[in-house]
């Protein structure tokens, strides 16, 4: 609009100099205006874009302040340690007539591997975001033992339970601070040498400049994935979870970096409850109890061999995980 202004005002003064009606020093005073005029107008049109943005942060934030406060001040610690955790008729929706899980009911005995396993969208994640309480709904019963885990201390619940995640998630800063993060209990050097270890991951760490010392950037830029999944697993051993839950933990992973972190994985679930997550077969074939998870539902569960009799649609998944893995149309 300025440069539209700008050119008309030129224009026509342009004539009218030309006409002798107009002089060249009223000319130039009327650019000058229009110059001085130009800030004020830019501020008053950015002014508006702000408000717009106000407006859309301020909806957002009032929706944030009318959720409902979790719940945690339990007073409950409630031991996890050889008991079995229990999800009964469990349904849940993140939007009002938008139901996402129906029905869902899951044992897991203690020291047990237990897989999630189904098409992409079935609400595997959503049941470990119940377990871990990141959502609250009055329909929904999840127990340890025969304790309601919304009885229990949060902060407490929380430090009974190990999360290893598909994207690995790191923070800016060092590999120690990667590894101690949110542990309430002081940790020496030797102690993160023997996670670091068991993780596979010592070996790399060493050979960086400044060992435990060292920066990896914003979201580990400055190394692997495979390392950084490494990392993961070993901030997980110094945890020492009761309850460990892998969501597509090697998903992400190139074929060497996946066949070591299924091996530093399978040391990591030794003497706890673990659940997972995972499309592929060789993460879950093995698994004690295995939970087919479509649309929301449980459609079968059992071992591997017992589903592949019993459950067509587990049937039919496995057999289209043989043919994407042996590179068939």
């Amino acid at each position: 609009m300025m440069m539209v202004l700008f050119i008309g005002v030129l224009s026509y003064d342009a004539v009218r100099v030309m006409n002798h009606s107009l002089s060249m020093g009223t000319l130039i005073s009327f650019l000058m205006y229009l110059f001085q005029m130009m800030g004020p107008v830019m501020m008053v049109s950015q002014l508006f874009n702000e408000l717009a943005k106000t407006s859309g942060s301020t909806e957002r934030i009032q929706e944030m302040l009318n959720e409902d406060e979790e719940k945690a001040k339990a007073e409950k610690e409630i031991t996890v340690i050889d008991q079995p955790l229990k999800l009964e008729h469990v349904d849940f929706a993140y939007e009002e007539g938008k139901q996402i899980l129906h029905d869902i009911n899951v044992v897991a005995k203690p020291n047990t591997v237990v897989a999630f396993a189904g098409p992409s969208g079935g609400g595997k994640t959503t049941i470990f975001s119940l377990i871990e309480r990141f959502y609250q709904s009055t329909a929904l019963t999840i127990k340890i033992g025969n304790e309601n885990i919304d009885n229990i201390s949060l902060s407490y619940w929380r430090k009974q339970i190990g999360l290893v995640g598909q994207n690995s998630a790191v923070m800016p800063g060092t590999i120690r601070e990667n590894l101690i993060y949110g542990l309430d209990r002081e940790v020496n050097d030797d102690e993160l040498w023997r996670v670091l270890e068991m993780a596979y991951a010592d070996k790399f760490v060493r050979e960086l400049d400044n060992q435990l010392d060292t920066e990896i950037g914003e979201r580990g830029v400055k190394i692997s994935g495979g390392q950084r999944q490494r990392i993961a697993i070993a901030r997980a051993f110094l945890r020492n979870p009761k309850i460990l839950m892998l969501d597509e933990a090697t998903a992400s992973l190139d074929s060497e970096s996946e066949s070591m972190g299924q091996k530093v994985l399978a040391t990591l679930m030794k003497g706890r409850t673990t659940l997972i997550i995972a499309h592929r077969l060789s993460t879950i074939v093995d698994a004690d109890q295995i939970y087919f998870i479509d649309h929301g539902t449980v459609s079968g569960s059992g071992t591997h061999k017992e589903l592949i009799k019993s459950t067509p649609l587990y049937a039919e998944y496995v057999h289209n995980q043989f043919k994407a893995s042996n590179g068939e149309n």
